[in-house]
């Protein structure tokens, strides 16, 4: 029998390992940015277009690379950063596993300039599908450059799965402001189709998380410092009041090294906890800084996953050095002391004896006896229920499942619901109809057959929803220009996430513009109801970050979920009654008027037959 095994030719190796290194754009944005931090450069250029798929270009002014090191680069398993194996349990740099520019240059067209410092000539070397096809002496800038031009492009397949231009534009800024938010002694740019995204100064770590996020992120943090033999930790986490409903910025740094950990995400989300509601996430931007003897980073191909040699340990240290933070600026709950004397109770009076408690006890109680009235002994409480027994407010031979009772037995032997959701209520505006309002919250009008009783903050979230549906709300919303443009307080990468959504956002009743480093809304859905418009926006940024893989048109549907429910008028808010009339006829006239876009029952029926049975 022939031999079948065979080394696989270096090109389809190379493609292999870039199934693991290169996943989409940004993972080729991750591998140039951190060989250009590794490089010891001060300053950091991005260049994007088209969200990475035509173009990913980084520029540094870092040591720079001889000719034979520039070639040498792309070959598989080639670094400068270890030599040995020993070297893997002291590494603090980032790139050292020599795999990323083979795996780049093995699916995408490749350009790279460099040139040593102090040197006065550089080289060049153009690359595609893994071959040489020219190197040369040029004269460039020191340091580095490097363009990837048309990614996949010999590999179809991988190029078809990549998502929309936005959502890959998002996972770029996200690997973008990991590695920015780490260093910030580096001076970082960022544009994307000839737009700039940022533009980073060299800072301290706080006014970085600023640049990066927006300014109302300054108010928000809380710095948090703890020094052990085992882990220092330093770094800022979020105020409670700061938490949100969705994971939002939460970042982990070992050793200068973003990653992702479950069992330390615990740990920060127990530490804060009963100071946010259920179902939210506070921020935080925790740095680790721990012998690199004690973790092992070689355990994945994106270098995201580390192994801790004592976890436990650190758990520990990371709950109580952020609990400790929190209580230092009197943010968490602590015991006082030193607490009024006028609040606890009486005060002492050094001339008068402290009266003894007494205790009042019914030496005649039979907690056994049947029919016995509760007693605890003498006192107004008690004398009002002995005198309530003696009405005969509770009787011990009271079919006591009465009381929870839903349904009847009518005459003609049928069940008799007394609430019911019912799909095919009629409601004319033309008629001479009574409608109440009750409580600010429900609306009160009669039918054939019962009452009619509807939310009016879920009657007027189903109304909006259905004005802001993708495939129902186009040319049925108003949009009123605003006299003067509202500034909204977003961060550079939100702002590039609302431009994207901007024909969306139209459709919506939603204007907006902006300039190099502010948005503004010019124009909101006439009928808003509310006018804290940073709110409505934080809310609806919230879904497009969060968006994941989701589907362009299930993401605007979750959009005007969202829209609606924060837009709609509130539980509490006084109605007239032609605002009652019109709130209740634009409702029969959606599709389905019976259920909130979230799918709780809008209104309900009272049964006209069962008030007749209670009252016979």
């Amino acid at each position: 029998m022939a031999d079948i095994i065979k080394l696989l030719p270096e090109a389809v190796a190379n493609q292999i390992a870039a199934g693991e290194v290169v996943q989409r754009p940004a993972s080729v944005v991750k591998e140039l940015l951190e060989n250009a931090i590794d490089s010891g450069a001060t300053i950091i250029k991005l260049v994007i277009k088209d969200a990475g798929k035509t173009l990913v270009q980084v520029t540094d002014n870092g040591s720079g690379m001889s000719a034979s090191d520039a070639r040498l680069s792309f070959e598989r398993h080639a670094t400068s950063k270890i030599t040995s194996s020993e070297d893997l349990f002291s590494i603090r740099t980032k790139g050292f596993r020599g795999e990323a520019l083979a795996s780049i240059a093995a699916i995408a067209q490749v350009e790279m300039k460099t040139m040593l410092r102090g040197e006065n000539l550089g080289t060049e070397i153009i690359m595609e599908a893994s071959r040489i096809k020219e190197q040369h002496p040029i004269q460039c800038p020191e340091g580095t450059s490097i363009l990837v031009k048309n990614l996949f492009f010999n590999v179809p397949a991988r190029r078809y799965f990549l998502k929309s231009d936005q959502v890959e534009l998002r996972h770029i800024i996200d690997e973008f402001e990991r590695v920015a938010i780490t260093h910030p002694e580096v001076e970082f740019y960022f544009t994307h189709n000839g737009a700039e995204v940022m533009s980073l100064p060299k800072a301290a770590i706080r006014q970085r998380i600023v640049h990066v996020f927006g300014n109302k992120y300054n108010e928000k943090l809380v710095p948090v410092e703890e020094g052990t033999d085992i882990v220092n930790l330093s770094g800022f986490i979020g105020k409670p009041d700061s938490a949100r409903k969705s994971r939002g910025e939460q970042f982990f740094f070992v050793n200068n090294r973003f990653i992702r950990n479950n069992y330390l995400n615990h740990a920060v989300m127990s530490a804060y906890q009963d100071l946010v509601p259920s179902g939210h996430f506070p921020l935080y931007f925790v740095f680790l800084e721990i012998d690199p003897a004690q973790i092992d980073i070689n355990i994945h191909p994106t270098k995201t996953e580390i192994k801790f040699q004592d976890e436990r340990s650190i758990y520990a240290i990371l709950h109580a050095g952020i609990r400790r933070a929190l209580g230092r600026h009197n943010i968490a709950p602590t015991l006082d002391f030193e607490q009024d004397q006028a609040i606890t109770g009486g005060s002492f009076i050094p001339s008068a004896s402290p009266a003894e408690p007494g205790i009042a006890v019914n030496p005649s109680f039979n907690p056994f006896q049947s029919g016995a009235p509760f007693q605890n002994g003498g006192g107004a409480l008690n004398k009002v229920s002995q005198e309530a027994w003696g009405r005969g407010a509770v009787s011990a031979g009271a079919d006591w499942k009465e009381l929870f009772e839903v349904t009847r037995n009518v005459a003609s032997g049928q069940t008799l619901a007394p609430i019911s959701v019912d799909h095919e209520i009629a409601f004319d505006v033309e008629e001479d109809i009574q409608v109440i309002q009750f409580h600010s919250t429900y609306l009160f009008f009669q039918h054939a057959t019962g009452t009619v009783i509807v939310h009016q903050q879920r009657a007027h979230e189903r109304i909006l929803y259905e004005m802001f549906r993708p495939e129902t709300g186009e040319g049925h919303i108003h949009i009123q220009k605003l006299l003067f443009p509202e500034e909204l307080e977003v961060s550079a990468a939100d702002k590039q996430l609302i431009q994207g959504w901007s024909d969306e956002l139209e459709q919506m009743g939603w204007e907006t513009e902006s300039n190099e480093d502010k948005l503004f809304v010019t124009g909101i859905p006439a009928e808003l109801a509310v006018r804290n418009i940073q709110q409505v926006f934080d809310e609806m940024l919230d879904q497009l970050r969060n968006a994941g893989h989701a589907d362009r048109d299930l993401l605007a549907d979750r959009l005007a979920k969202s829209l609606a429910k924060n837009t709609a008028i509130r539980k509490g808010q006084m109605l007239t009654r032609p605002e009652m009339l019109d709130l209740l006829e634009r409702l029969f006239d959606c599709e389905q008027p019976y259920f909130s876009p979230s799918g709780k029952p809008v209104m309900i029926t009272l049964d006209l037959r069962y008030l007749e049975q209670i009252f016979k």
